[in-house]
């Protein structure tokens, strides 16, 4: 792997909360599961670089597409391009942050979201159950980066297939991930094959996730912390670029 002397992560939510592949300066890469964003920052020095497969920087308003990015990493994509979903509003996000302790009270939730995610865009639309299932993570990531506005250099947006897109010559991966939800050997196996062109050991991407963590998980965090590498070297594109900025001033791009 290209050496940087930044400390490199790639994090992905995961069931337990975040799966992170980091990789220390000069050493091999390592792979650990934190309970929360907060804890995971707690266990990296200040100048780490972080690529995260989560949205980072909310619309007032949502458009047709979703935001700028997802617009423009799509046609990328092919056949993967389902994988990118569109983020609702800042409103919709934040139309429910209750813990849920039942069934009914998530659904009723997802359903007060959607409303409001009707209210606020153009052309009106709801909220998908994929998209509200990781509700609470954007929302996790976004109170840090509002609370500390210097994380805006540290933190960045990224998403597993354009990675993937990217660090296979701007050629989408052929297979899917998954297929029905359930996991596809065969594309598994183009993406570990890909990640270890990129100086990822098979041993390390064929050692089972760690608890609290699914297999694609983990292959995702270990192609974020690529990314996470190539925006430490200047090599990465910002889609779009310029990244625009939220109404917060929180910047709106994947990077990849």
């Amino acid at each position: 792997m290209t050496s940087t002397k930044a400390v490199l992560v790639g994090a992905d939510g995961c069931k337990a909360g975040w799966i992170a592949v980091r990789r220390m300066p000069g050493m091999a890469p390592s792979v650990d599961v934190f309970a929360s964003f907060t804890a995971l920052l707690a266990s990296l020095p200040d100048d780490a670089v972080i690529a995260v497969d989560m949205p980072i920087g909310l619309p007032e308003f949502s458009s047709k597409g979703g935001r700028g990015p997802e617009a423009l990493v799509r046609p990328l994509l092919g056949a993967r391009q389902s994988s990118v979903f569109s983020i609702p509003s800042r409103a919709a996000l934040y139309a429910d942050t209750n813990g849920f302790t039942t069934v009914e009270a998530w659904y009723a939730a997802h359903i007060r979201a959607s409303e409001v995610a009707k209210t606020t865009s153009d052309p009106p639309r709801g909220v998908s159950i994929q998209a509200f299932g990781i509700f609470a993570k954007i929302r996790e990531i976004d109170a840090l980066l509002i609370a500390q506005p210097d994380l805006h250099i540290r933190i960045h947006e990224s998403h597993p297939e354009v990675a993937f897109c990217r660090l296979n010559g701007d050629r989408a991966m052929q297979l899917p991930k998954k297929i029905k939800g359930s996991i596809n050997p065969a594309g598994m196996a183009e993406r570990k094959a890909l990640l270890c062109r990129h100086g990822y050991e098979m041993g390390f991407l064929d050692q089972p996730p760690p608890r609290g963590a699914a297999a694609d998980d983990f292959l995702d965090a270990a192609a974020m912390m690529l990314i996470a590498g190539r925006i430490a070297r200047g090599e990465a594109r910002p889609f779009p670029d310029p990244p625009g900025r939220d109404s917060l001033g929180i910047p709106i791009a994947i990077w990849a």
